[in-house]
């Protein structure tokens, strides 16, 4: 393959593999018990086939199965520990996190775009645990996390738009914006000032301001920020505190990727 974007071409791919990480993909916090039939209808496999698959699965060791139900198992976390220990970004920006997290004493983290979603990949808590959500390989929605937010106002036109058209947000909290409009004006506003503010969207208490970080070639790669509780630091004392050591890192960390 010439390009990163370039299809492979059918005979290149190898079906059963995709297919196996789908029904590995089916489980998530609200399906953490499937039965057989949930599996080949959350994947679009026939029963036979998605039972061919589950008891593969929990052959190798990543299922276990109990009562006519799978789950996974602790097994599965050595394939995002793969990508953690072996991708180049986590190992360049978690020593700058570490710094960054103890000069603010406060949570920093980094994070990707993963479709529609922020996945966590480098996170240091500096003694102070906000949440949970703060953990590598962690996902949550991109519309409504500072790092998202920052990810999705760099995307090209074309892919922001299409990301607006197909989001549904959801009333997370009472703060979440869920209005596709102004939705679209934070994002804008996000592009224009360099960073992205947002209050309590995600979590109650939880406060979070990012910047985006960039490689060599200027793409932007990944996003970094600094995570408060709301109740120790209001959102202008985080853009006049936060930020200057944000972008202090940023310029780091944007010679190195």
């Amino acid at each position: 393959m010439d390009t990163a974007d370039e299809l492979p071409a059918k005979r290149d791919m190898v079906a059963g593999l995709e297919k196996g990480l789908q029904v590995i993909a089916a489980f998530d916090q609200e399906r953490s018990r499937l039965s057989i039939a949930e599996v080949a209808e959350c994947t679009g496999l026939t029963r036979a086939a998605a039972r061919r698959y589950l008891i593969t699965l929990t052959h190798l060791g990543y299922m276990r199965h109990e009562n006519k139900l799978f789950s996974l198992t602790p097994m599965v976390l050595r394939l995002g520990q793969s990508y953690l220990h072996s991708a180049r970004l986590p190992r360049i920006v978690q020593p700058l996190l570490y710094r960054l997290a103890y000069t603010v004493g406060e949570a920093a983290s980094a994070g990707v775009l993963d479709h529609d979603q922020l996945v966590c990949v480098a996170a240091v808590s500096a003694g102070q645990l906000v949440s949970v959500t703060l953990q590598p390989g962690t996902r949550v929605p991109a519309y409504c996390t500072a790092n998202g937010r920052v990810l999705l106002a760099h995307l090209p036109q074309p892919q922001l738009d299409a990301f607006l058209e197909r989001a549904q947000p959801e009333r997370i909290t009472e703060y979440t914006i869920v209005d596709k409009d102004a939705l679209a004006q934070e994002i804008a506003r996000t592009r224009a000032q360099g960073y992205a503010l947002v209050d309590q969207e995600l979590e109650l208490g939880l406060r979070t301001i990012a910047v985006p970080l960039k490689n060599f070639r200027g793409d932007i790669v990944a996003a970094m920020n600094i995570s408060v509780h709301a109740g120790r630091m209001p959102r202008e004392q985080m853009v006049e505190r936060c930020l200057p050591a944000l972008i202090k890192i940023q310029v780091e960390l944007n010679a190195l990727l």
